[in-house]
């Protein structure tokens, strides 16, 4: 998104040290860059499984080629961009179209059995991030106000960013609950292994964590594992940057909330 703002808010630009057409070359192919993506970003960050192929062949074959072969290949030879916006622009406006619907299907399909009140929030959040996407290639034919454009091009990526965000922190929240509950029930080995589990640590980091809680010193976990004092300390350094602590006692507390 960024890349797409500054090179179509700067190209093309005669001040500029680079050729024009070359300047148009990149203005236009980070718009198709940006447009490619985030069919992609919806399969992969919201498990939208019905848009894998359009995400991994549609997308290539009916917008990144158009680009190569008019943006590039044809403006590099008759250097007349009007005529490569009227032809190369025909398939993708018709696809983005196409896709568009598959979108919405995809996201309604996911919703339709599950649906509850923030369910149907995100669903009305996703059907409005995913609508302003389709004017990029509107925009690719219309010439307009560079506001508008990037107004109604940066609302979806936006919007969308902001519900993964909040899905994000609401899955820790729901997660790090299971766990507490866990910890009530007193099964202290299972709390343990989910709370690594929870917070990414590693085989190694456990092992570690495991011999901090029996009291030895990094000296002694350095001659146990067989590796350098230093690298104890890194391993535990990133314990506490994992589990957001900034001791032994704390570390210990957390991981094992069942052993007060």
């Amino acid at each position: 998104m960024l890349f797409y703002n500054i090179t179509g808010g700067l190209f093309p630009d005669p001040k500029i040290n680079i050729p024009l057409d070359i300047q148009e070359m990149i203005a236009y192919g980070s718009g198709f860059l940006m447009a490619s993506y985030f069919p992609y970003y919806f399969y992969k960050t919201f498990d939208l499984t019905s848009l894998r192929w359009h995400a991994l062949f549609g997308v290539p074959l009916f917008l990144a080629c158009p680009y190569l072969i008019f943006f590039v290949v044809v403006y590099a030879i008759n250097g007349n961009l009007d005529v490569d916006i009227k032809y190369g622009m025909i398939a993708p406006f018709i696809y983005a179209l196409v896709l568009l619907y598959v979108m919405f299907r995809a996201i309604r399909k996911k919703h339709k059995f599950q649906r509850n009140q923030n369910q149907y929030i995100e669903e009305i959040v996703m059907h409005a991030a995913v609508t302003p996407w389709a004017s990029l290639a509107f925009f690719g034919i219309v010439e307009s106000s560079q506001l508008i454009e990037v107004l109604c091009t940066n609302t979806g990526i936006i919007g969308i960013t902001f519900l993964f965000i909040w899905r994000s922190v609401k899955s820790a929240r729901e997660e790090y609950e299971r766990l507490q509950e866990l910890a009530s029930q007193g099964n202290g080995s299972l709390v343990f292994e989910e709370m690594c589990r929870y917070y990414k640590l590693t085989n190694r980091e456990i092992e570690i964590v495991l011999l901090v809680r029996q009291g030895m010193t990094y000296k002694e976990i350095s001659n146990r594992l067989f590796i350098a004092g230093k690298t104890v300390e890194n391993h535990v350094q990133n314990i506490y940057e994992k589990t957001s602590v900034k001791n032994k006692v704390s570390l210990i507390q957390k991981l094992f909330q069942t052993s007060n």
